[in-house]
């Protein structure tokens, strides 16, 4: 329960909403897309074997599966350098060889997927994407053309190791036993979506209560411009397309207003902390202190209003420095030979120390 004092002295308590496992189920993509599927990307999904998911939860493989991309770009690079700059990796005649687990089948499934939705793709899991590891990818983008790229993102990204291990775990029924869950690989038709076009818009009792800014990091001047188009815009889309239409009746969905005007649905998300609030916070939303205080017919609507209240984004919280990540993926072979070599000198170094010791 939640204890509110209003400045005229009296007390009310609301009822703090509760995420039920249930709803997390119905939010799932494989659930919602058939029944908005005139209004959103074009998508295909796939199913997850087996293998492929023990593979994405294994820390100890680290060479990316589905391509030999990378190693071809070390190959390249190595026939370039003299001679002398070859490095002796071991002398251990026992050392094994570090080899990704190959899907023949699975890597063909979804590159004729690929190819039918033009080539490139924005890859998830049944609810989330990973937008948390689009630092590790080229030019940090999550385009993918075939399963080395969408293996690369899914091994680096906390939000997909979430959906596979955790999906329930901030549901308030605990008690009950989790449902059973197929996950799927869902392919999306890449689409170059201007973060100022996207926006989030939470639903309760099937009422659009709130719209936020989806990439408030940022001011876009547009907004600031167009904001009652905007939101009308989005209520008329939520109205015609959406409302009583989805599985709950409470619930968060995502949507992108192109340059002409036209909203497309983006996502579905469960109306609880698992999601982010953006720009609200969850007691507001859940409380109904959005609604209270509104002051205009409509949900509240809000988003960043000018440059000085630009904020850093979340998921830099999730980067390392990008030398690392030219090791990790074997993209820039000088820097892993310069390591290596380091890396030698300084054991020789520490050898030295031992066998003579300062007198």
């Amino acid at each position: 329960m939640i204890r509110r004092t209003f400045s005229d002295g009296h007390v009310s308590f609301s009822r703090f909403y509760s995420m039920k496992k249930e709803q997390v189920v119905h939010c799932q993509f494989s659930v919602w897309y058939p029944i908005f599927k005139k209004h959103t990307i074009k998508s295909l999904i796939l199913p997850l074997p087996q293998n492929v998911i023990d593979y994405l939860l294994d820390d100890g493989t680290l060479v990316i599966s589905g391509s030999d991309h990378h190693s071809q770009l070390i190959q390249t690079n190595n026939s370039e350098s003299d001679a002398e700059e070859d490095v002796q990796w071991s002398d251990d005649e026992t050392t094994a060889i570090a080899t990704a687990p190959e899907f023949p089948e699975f890597a063909s499934t979804v590159l004729e997927a690929i190819n039918a939705l033009g080539g490139c793709v924005f890859p998830k899991l049944n609810w989330s994407a990973p937008r948390d590891a689009n630092w590790i990818a080229l030019n940090s983008s999550l385009e993918c053309r075939n399963l080395s790229d969408v293996f690369l993102l899914f091994k680096s990204s906390d939000f997909i190791t979430h959906d596979l291990t955790q999906p329930f775990l901030q549901c308030s029924d605990q008690d009950s036993p989790d449902p059973v869950i197929s996950y799927e690989l869902v392919l999306r038709k890449w689409a170059e979506l201007i973060p100022g076009g996207e926006f989030r818009c939470f639903v309760k009792e099937n009422k659009l209560i709130a719209v936020s800014q989806r990439d408030y990091t940022q001011y876009y001047q547009h907004i600031l411009k167009q904001e009652q188009h905007i939101s009308q815009a989005i209520q008329d889309f939520f109205s015609q397309h959406v409302q009583y239409r989805f599985l709950d009746e409470d619930f968060v969905f995502d949507v992108y207003r192109d340059s002409q005007g036209r909203v497309w649905l983006i996502d579905l998300n469960p109306f609880g902390e698992v999601t982010d609030s953006l720009l609200f916070s969850w007691d507001e939303l859940m409380s109904g202190e959005v609604v209270n205080h509104q002051q205009q017919d409509g949900p509240a609507f809000r988003y960043t209003t000018s440059e000085v209240t630009v904020q850093p984004s979340r998921c830099l919280s999730y980067r390392i420095p990008r030398d690392f990540v030219d090791l990790s993926a074997g993209e820039d072979a000088y820097k892993l030979i310069d390591f290596l070599k380091l890396t030698k000198s300084q054991q020789e170094e520490s050898e030295e120390e031992e066998e003579n010791p300062p007198q």
